[in-house]
């Protein structure tokens, strides 16, 4: 132990027992006041005290499914051994990390490893976080190009900073925050729009979700190669948001190579590639784009990041990598992923309030419709009328109070649950989701219980608020 060490005050151990269960009130208190209260509201008020793969376990030692992976993050659920050594290593070589006047090895060969997925793709810049990834391809868009203006499409999701809030297109996310950038939003699929807006000849490129985290809807056959084709024939980009559907998430590596002859120009990546551990963001771009922003030594610096490429995320990179291959968790992620959702969409006809299930390998939309019979249909006017969205809220919170297992809405004012667990869960987890699901359904369906009871909760806070 070093003298530095042995001086020290600082014991983490003690600090959490000590002050650990006060997390709701210090949250309460200092940070965003809003989110304890949901917390209350809804019974997700857990204490959890450790984690492992795709497993949480709570303060009386009972074990919870993860089936939300973060939003995305906890690709290969939590605390991977690899992972774990990797940043145990990188820690202890005692790196000259960050020195901004060298060329580390670790960022080159993350690089190398990344593009050898996309191997159209020529270089990379490494960030913090999806939302600068897509930045970074905001920013290489329009300099490249030298056109201001991106499109997106409606209801897409690529980040809360200013410049990836212009190409949000969810207005709840977007109110009050305006001036934005002058952007536009097309329908998803819509290859007539993306065509009028190009001829306005000011557009720098399309940036697109292979698959919308936003309701689990993936683009129609043949789109993405169509817009490329619209896109490079007005000299404008191609770019594919692969934040959360990319690194194994649909079953292929990135989402967009499950149509044949899509090339984005630039690829964001974020999420999973920080094995739940330290916060990354990588953009991916061909040579020509880079070489135009970087055009001089004394525009070096014109785009940069003051935590970008640091150690410990890329060796946290590195390992996921290497884990996903030694691992196979693509194929893991393809196989599992297409259980899940076959059983799922078997129990559409058995269930009226269950109207479709949908997605591409671990990334699957159950989205909940009008019922049929009289009964059900009264029940269902009676949540739609307070706030769209509180069935399927419904539905998640007995599958955290009575089954144990953590899901979430996939987005405001929507009847649609989105599953994005763990990449490596297997067919166990597939029983006991599917077994608890069908539990809830059940209960749904029965002319009255607890859900509905709860429902009537939900009802009166939703009118509370208006």
């Amino acid at each position: 132990m070093t003298a530095a060490e042995q001086g020290s005050g600082f014991d983490l151990d003690k600090l959490l027992a000590e002050r650990g269960s006060e997390r709701y009130d210090l949250h309460t208190r200092h940070l965003n006041h809003q989110l304890p209260r949901m917390l209350h509201t809804i019974g997700f008020d857990k204490v959890y005290e450790r984690a492992e793969g795709a497993y949480f376990w709570d303060d009386e030692g009972q074990d919870y499914l993860d089936m939300l992976a973060g939003f995305g993050v906890m690709g290969l659920g939590r605390h991977h051994p690899v992972v774990r050594k990797a940043l145990h290593d990188v820690l202890d070589a005692q790196l000259a990390d960050l020195t901004r006047f060298d060329c580390q090895p670790l960022p080159g060969l993350l690089a190398e490893k990344l593009l050898g997925h996309a191997p159209h793709l020529d270089r990379v810049f490494f960030g913090n976080s999806g939302t600068e990834a897509v930045e970074t391809a905001l920013k290489f868009a329009r300099y490249a190009t030298g056109k201001p203006r991106v499109l997106y499409c409606a209801h897409a999701f690529h980040g809360l900073t200013t410049g990836s809030l212009s190409v949000n297109g969810e207005d709840s996310f977007r109110k009050g925050f305006a001036p934005l950038l002058p952007d536009t939003a097309i329908p998803l699929g819509d290859l007539a729009a993306l065509e009028r807006e190009l001829r306005r000849g000011d557009v720098a490129g399309l940036v697109v979700e292979p698959i919308q985290g936003k309701g689990v809807h993936e683009t129609p056959p043949g789109f993405l190669r169509a817009a490329q084709e619209l896109l490079h024939k007005h000299k404008a980009l191609l770019i594919a948001d692969e934040v959360q559907t990319g690194l194994g998430r649909t079953g292929t590596f990135f989402a967009y190579q499950h149509e044949s002859g899509v090339e984005p120009d630039l690829v964001c990546v974020a999420k999973a590639l920080s094995g739940g551990y330290v916060p990354v963001g990588a953009t991916l771009g061909k040579d020509w784009i880079f070489k135009r922003v970087y055009s001089s030594m004394d525009r070096v610096l014109v785009h940069s990041a003051s935590f970008g490429a640091n150690a410990q995320a890329m060796a946290a990179g590195l390992a996921v990598l290497a884990v996903m291959e030694d691992e196979k968790v693509v194929e893991n992620a393809r196989h599992t992923g297409e259980l899940l959702r076959s059983r799922l969409a078997a129990l559409v006809d058995r269930y009226e309030l269950l109207y479709e299930v949908r997605g591409r390998g671990l990334m699957i939309g159950i989205e909940f419709g009008k019922p049929a019979s009289l009964g059900l249909r009264s029940r269902w006017a009676m949540l739609q009328a307070a706030r769209k969205g509180l069935f399927a809220q419904m539905v998640v919170v007995p599958l955290l109070q009575r089954h144990r297992i953590l899901t979430q809405v996939s987005g405001d004012h929507l009847e649609v649950i989105k599953l994005i667990p763990p990449l490596i869960i297997g067919e166990r987890e597939v029983d006991r989701f599917v077994e608890a699901f069908t539990a809830v359904m059940d209960d749904a369906h029965g002319g009255g219980g607890l859900m509905w009871d709860f429902g009537r909760t939900l009802v009166k806070q939703a009118m509370a608020h208006r």
